[in-house]
Formats: C-alpha cells, structure tokens, sequence
C-alpha cells in the first residue's frame, strides 16, 4: 500500500516531467506516447510493464540488445530518456496497479527464459519486480546475467527497508553519473 502511496505522489509530483517527455515523443514520432510490453512479475506470472517510447514506432518487439542496429531505431529523445531512466518513469502505473516495487528486481521479458530458470533456482522469482534494484546500481546492463542473479539473491537474502532506502539513493547517483547504460 506504501509504495502505491508514493507512487501516486511521485505520479503528482512528476507530471510536469511527464508531460514534457509525451510533447516530445509525440513532435518526433507520433502516438503512442507509451511502450508497452510483457513482463514477467512475482511468482512467474506476466503483466504489462509501462514505459515512454524510445524507439520507432517500426521496432520489432525484442530485446534492443537484439537489435542489428539498435540506434537506428532510437529515437533522437530516445537517446537522453534511457541515459537518464526517465523512460522508465510510466512504471510508476505498474506500481499504482500493484505490479510492481520501488525496490527489487528487474521484470524480466517474457521470453528471457535463461535468466527465469536462474531466478526460480534461487528463490529470487518470489519477489516483487522493481523500478530499480541491487543488480541494477551494481552493474545494470554491464553484467552477465549469473551476476545480475546473484546480486538479485543477495538483495532478497538482506531485504529491508534501509536497504531499499539505500539503493533508491544509490540508485539517483548512478542515473546522474549515466553509469552501466549500454543501449
């Protein structure tokens, strides 16, 4: 109930962002402002995770590391919502409809079935998905994904609400130091 609290007040206090973000997007390329796409959450089940538009409206629905040539895809703002995370900003609707956390891991794609087998292996797969997480400040798209899993089991062996507070800050240094973003 606590993270949808403050997820409505981030929502209030960000929508002059918002709105800046979607004007921008929709001058570039048109509707839809929002990205869409199939996640998986707590417990292996699916859901719809929310996220601006950083891409051309022609990208095919894969991972960008999948990409041949994911740049020409990217939009000229796409460029500066993902070096920033601000395109990850909709995820607060994801958090509003009890999808997902401030804190934990990230939700994986629905066809990511390498890093799931290693999640349900380590009990990690019973946690909430999160905006960010302990593997995502140490390391985030730089990282194997054993080492994302192991990061992931360690943040569920010392979750608490200190340790969330202390990556949500973590978390605000790394985005200003647009460190670990590889696409």
């Amino acid at each position: 109930m606590r993270n949808r609290l403050f997820a409505i007040v981030g929502l209030i206090i960000l929508s002059p962002i918002f709105l800046v973000v979607a004007l921008a997007i929709f001058i570039e390329d048109g509707s839809p402002i929002f990205f869409k796409q199939k996640r998986v959450g707590i417990n292996y089940t699916y859901f719809n995770i929310y996220k601006f538009r950083s891409m051309k409206k022609n990208t095919p629905n894969v991972a960008t590391h999948l990409l041949e040539n994911p740049k020409s895809y990217l939009l000229k703002i796409g460029g500066v919502l993902r070096k920033l995370s601000l395109d990850e900003l909709p995820n607060l609707i994801n958090i509003i409809k009890g999808e997902m956390v401030f804190v934990g891991p990230r939700p994986a794609l629905y066809n990511q079935d390498d890093l799931m087998a290693l999640r349900v292996a380590t009990g990690v797969d019973k946690l909430m998905p999160g905006i960010t997480g302990w593997a995502q400040i140490n390391g985030r798209d730089e990282i194997s994904i054993e080492a994302k899993v192991e990061l992931e089991k360690e943040y569920f062996e010392k979750k608490s609400a200190l340790f969330d507070v202390k990556i949500i800050i973590y978390t605000f240094s790394q985005v200003i130091k647009r460190k670990g973003v590889n696409h």
